[in-house]
């Protein structure tokens, strides 16, 4: 297993609100943050792949990470939030290691913050109760921790193509959750 405190250091990132717990992803990974807009539902795909938006003409797919971390669905409200990211070398089965942009759906984004390697510490490998391997560190903020995610991890393509080949292979349909009316 790869040593977590090596693949974090310092930067800014973006802040954002998930569950009543406070996330952080590097802002290098972020193109935008777009307000909460109706999704066009694909079927047969994993429930944490909530939909696709158009953006600017390219169908984006938005994962609720609530689903993907097993906490149940995100409640669509007034602040929640898409935020856009960008990901490099995707590790797609064809040898093309490729690109894509995917979307976060999360309950709110907060702010940018400047974190040093002082102000992270590694990630744990109990406690947060999401998959250690989704963690790159862990920064102390206003009192309390800060989970930075490893977007790379979180967003792996190859890993959601395989959930959703299970889910197919197991002959589960899986539904998408409802969703009220946009803010």
């Amino acid at each position: 297993m790869t040593d977590t405190s090596a693949r974090v250091g310092s930067g800014r990132f973006l802040t954002f609100t998930l569950n009543g717990e406070a996330y952080a992803v590097d802002i290098f990974h972020v193109l935008e943050i777009l307000e909460y807009r109706n999704l066009t539902v694909v079927p047969m795909m994993p429930a944490f792949i909530r939909g696709v938006i158009n953006l600017r003409g390219r169908a984006v797919p938005v994962i609720d990470l609530a689903i993907r971390f097993d906490r149940g669905a995100t409640t669509i409200r007034h602040r929640t939030t898409i935020i856009i990211v960008h990901l490099e070398d995707i590790g797609l089965e064809d040898g093309d290691g490729g690109s894509q942009d995917i979307g976060i759906l999360v309950d709110s984004v907060n702010k940018v913050v400047e974190l040093t390697e002082d102000d992270i510490e590694p990630a744990p490998s109990f406690g947060s109760g999401i998959r250690a391997d989704y963690i790159s560190g862990m920064a102390r903020r206003d009192g309390d921790f800060l989970i930075l995610l490893d977007v790379g991890q979180v967003l792996s393509i190859s890993e959601m193509v395989s959930l959703s080949n299970a889910a197919r292979a197991g002959g589960q349909t899986v539904e998408p959750t409802e969703s009220p009316e946009g803010p």
